[in-house]
This record gives structure tokens, C-alpha cells and sequence, in this order.
């Protein structure tokens, strides 16, 4: 807080008022922001649950609570005190995200679409860009460096809860996102029967999930950390883990921001734009090429669906190998037409 009768920092408020993976793919367009504005306060208008994860990345200062349903876009009512300084549109690229900033009176905004009169025209939005990269991008056409490669977490202070076991983790926000509970069973069979620990996770509302995955595999409750960790503890156990399998969801932008192993399963999106580095062998994208489709629907993808267990199987078990952490190729590869990642 400032001193008693000094001016109030100029503040920069970022919208990003998604999910933890979203917030994870903007850490670089963050980081780009903090440097820019050394001097400012940076507030990311975001759901309150991903506080702890934001703070985490050291380019944040503080939250402004927003969330809206269907990854939709929040009002920003909470909002106080003098006009933001600058205000950046990292929620999307329409006229909802760049009006939500627009009611505030910000100096200047910097977005996708529609400028304020005397801005300068915005950057042309495009479809086949990275997530990570289309922040950077967009901060780049305002003058603003930001590196789509710095995406990289602090290790946890704290300890993990599960030191060393391949976490497992079979929910997913939508549907089309989540393999099937059974082959996720299979997996973990195997991942024991090569003599290593195993945990299953999951988030709020997905204890039924992670109960018959762990009961179909053999696991024991004290297995299961469902319900949904706390950050601290969620990024201890992601960071201290031998290696993460999941869908293309939170927790795969978390292995990757904290350096774990971990094979990750692909279906309505393509890993080319969201997926992790293609050029980090500690991490495989498992990924049948087929139609784009619909990452927030209510059934499972059918690309998705042609993962096999066997491939998951094949493609943990690498990563497992002495070794193997630097010597593993990333997954990018069509796993249709080249084997598994």
C-alpha cells in the first residue's frame, strides 16, 4: 500500500478469466507484462480459486475475482478505485472481452478487436497460432517482448503428498476431453505391475471418477486425492511426481510449467495448439490427426477415443526408463501413423 499522501501505482488489469491450463498458457504473455510494467501494478481478473496459482507465477501482484459460466465473459464489477492505467484482452478475441475492459475507462487497451478510437489497429486474430504463442504475439504488435518458452513455475516450497508416483489424472472439464475410465484402470495396472507407485487425482465433483478408475485398477483409497487439491499442494505433487497422464487439461500445462515427465492424451484440439513444447523430449502428446472438434462437448471425442492403452502403456513406461527424461523425443508425431509418442 502506499505511504499517506503518495500517489497510487498506475495499475495494468489483465483478463484472463478462464481455467487453471488457460491461465498456465499465458504465463509467458504474463511474464511479458510484468517486465514491461515494472513500475505498475499488474491484477489478472480471474476465478478466484486460481489465486494461489496466479501469485505463483511472480508476474501477478493481485486478483480481481471474475468468472463467468461456459468460459464466458465476466463482468468486472469488482473493480475499484481509479481507472486501469492499461488494460489487456488475454480472454479472447470479440467484441464481450474487449467491452468488458472498455466499461472500466482504462488509458489504453490492448486486444484482438475493436480499438478505442486513436489506438492503433489491433493484430489480425489467428486460428492456427499456439495458445502460448498468440499472447506473445498480440503483446509483440504493442510493442511489448514476451517469449512464448517462458512458462516455467517455481519448485514448491512444500512437500508433495505422493513423492515419486505417476499421478494419474482421468477427469476433465468436458467430456470430449476424458478417455475412458477403464483404459485409464488398464494403465495403472500395468504402471504397478513395473513396480511403481501410482495416485489418481481429481478436481471438485469427480470422486465418482476417481473411485472406479482406483477401484477397476486395485488401488486403495489412500491412493485417491480427489476433490481437488489445494495449488500448493496439487503443484507439489505434479512437480515431485515421476510422471503425469491425463488429457489435455490443467494439470498437463502444470507437468510441463514444473518439468515432469508426462504423456498426454489428445482429441478435440491438436497439440500443435495447445499442447506442450514440441521440441521437450520430457513430454509425449499422444494424438490421432482427424476434424477439429468441439473441446467443450458432452461426449468423448472420437479421436480421443482412438488412443489405445497399449499406447499410453508403451509411451509411460518410456518416460519411466533411467534416462529417459532426456533422451525421449516429444510426442507429436500422429500416433495413427508413427506408433506412440
Amino acid at each position: 500500500m502506499p505511504a499517506p499522501g503518495d500517489a497510487p501505482r498506475p495499475r495494468v488489469l489483465v483478463l484472463r478469466a478462464l481455467g487453471l491450463g488457460d491461465l498456465l498458457a499465458a504465463v509467458p504473455a504474463l511474464r511479458g507484462v510484468r517486465r514491461a510494467f515494472p513500475g505498475h501494478e499488474i491484477v489478472l481478473a480471474a476465478p478466484p480459486s486460481l489465486r494461489d496459482a496466479a501469485l505463483a507465477t511472480e508476474a501477478v501482484d493481485a486478483i480481481l475475482p471474475a468468472s463467468a459460466p461456459r468460459r464466458g465473459v465476466p463482468e468486472l464489477t469488482g473493480w475499484q478505485g481509479n481507472p486501469p492505467d492499461i488494460a489487456i484482452d488475454l480472454h479472447g478475441n470479440g467484441p464481450e472481452s474487449h467491452g468488458a475492459l472498455a466499461a472500466l475507462r482504462p488509458h489504453r487497451i490492448l486486444s484482438y478487436s475493436c480499438p478505442l478510437p486513436g489506438v492503433v489497429a489491433p493484430p489480425v486474430w489467428r486460428r492456427e497460432d499456439h495458445e502460448r504463442e498468440r499472447w506473445c504475439r498480440l503483446l509483440k504488435a504493442y510493442g511489448i517482448e514476451a517469449d512464448p518458452h517462458d512458462l516455467m513455475l517455481p519448485y514448491p516450497s512444500g512437500p508433495s503428498p505422493a513423492p515419486g508416483a505417476v499421478v494419474v489424472h482421468p477427469g476433465a472439464e468436458a467430456a470430449a476431453r476424458r478417455w475412458p475410465a477403464g483404459r485409464y484402470a488398464t494403465v495403472i495396472r500395468a504402471v504397478r505391475a513395473a513396480g511403481r507407485p501410482v495416485v489418481v487425482t481429481g478436481g471438485p465433483g469427480e470422486e465418482a471418477l476417481t473411485t472406479a478408475v482406483a477401484g477397476a485398477a486395485g488401488l486403495e483409497a489412500r491412493d485417491v486425492l480427489s476433490g481437488g487439491l489445494p495449488f500448493a499442494e496439487l503443484s507439489a505433487l505434479v512437480a515431485g511426481a515421476a510422471c503425469l497422464v491425463s488429457g489435455d487439461t490443467g494439470l498437463a500445462h502444470l507437468a510441463v510449467a514444473h518439468g515432469t515427465p508426462s504423456v498426454t492424451l489428445f482429441g478435440p484440439v491438436a497439440p500443435r495448439l495447445w499442447g506442450p513444447p514440441p521440441d521437450d523430449p520430457r513430454h509425449t502428446a499422444l494424438w490421432y490427426p482427424g476434424p477439429p472438434g468441439d473441446p467443450h462437448g458432452t461426449v468423448a471425442d472420437p479421436s480421443l477415443l482412438r488412443i489405445g492403452a497399449g499406447e499410453v502403456i508403451a509411451s509411460l513406461l518410456g518416460h519411466l526408463r533411467p534416462g529417459s527424461a532426456t533422451g525421449r523425443r516429444n510426442g507429436y508425431r500422429p500416433v495413427g501413423a508413427n506408433g506412440c509418442g
